[in-house]
C-alpha cells in the first residue's frame, strides 16, 4: 500500500524547484541536505549559522517530514 505523504506549513514540493525534491519553503534548501547535516552531527545552530535562511522550526520540520517514511505498519499475509 503506497502512503501519502504530507507536505506540512515548512515543506513544500513542486516540480518545478529540484525537480520536485522537498524542499524548505521559501528556499531551494532541499530536506535531505538538512538531514545529512544532523546526521554529521551539526547542531541546529551550525545550520542556521550555515543557512541563515533555515530556522530551527525549519530543520525540525525536515526531521518531521521525513519521519512520515518510517512511519508505517507490517502485515503478516
Amino acid at each position: 500500500m503506497k502512503q501519502k505523504i504530507k507536505e506540512n506549513g515548512r515543506i513544500t514540493i513542486d516540480p518545478n524547484i529540484l525537480v520536485g525534491k522537498p524542499v524548505i519553503r521559501g528556499t531551494r534548501i532541499p530536506v535531505y541536505v538538512v538531514l545529512n547535516l544532523l546526521g554529521d552531527g551539526y547542531t541546529f545552530e551550525q545550520i542556521t549559522k550555515d543557512y541563515p535562511d533555515l530556522t530551527k522550526q525549519d530543520v525540525l520540520a525536515a526531521v518531521k517530514f521525513a519521519a512520515q517514511f518510517t512511519n508505517f505498519e507490517e502485515v503478516s499475509a
